[in-house]
């Protein structure tokens, strides 16, 4: 289990950022993630595996005027 904006989420074998980003069908293009208290750069999303017991916190974009 890893937590997900305060929701805990059961997890997926070899889950990356990107991956789990887009089985929630995020956008990535309109997310800030921040990882186990880290903003890693979106190029290392594919790279970072998530772990039991890690910690996602992801902020969407919202226009507005």
């Amino acid at each position: 289990m890893f937590t997900v904006n305060g929701n805990k989420v059961k997890i997926e074998e070899h889950l990356t950022i990107s991956g789990y980003l887009a089985s929630a069908g995020i956008d990535p293009s309109l997310v800030v993630v921040e990882y186990n208290h880290q903003i890693p750069d979106r190029q290392e999303w594919p790279n970072i595996h998530i772990q039991n017991g890690d910690n996602l916190e992801i902020v969407k974009f919202i226009g507005g005027g």
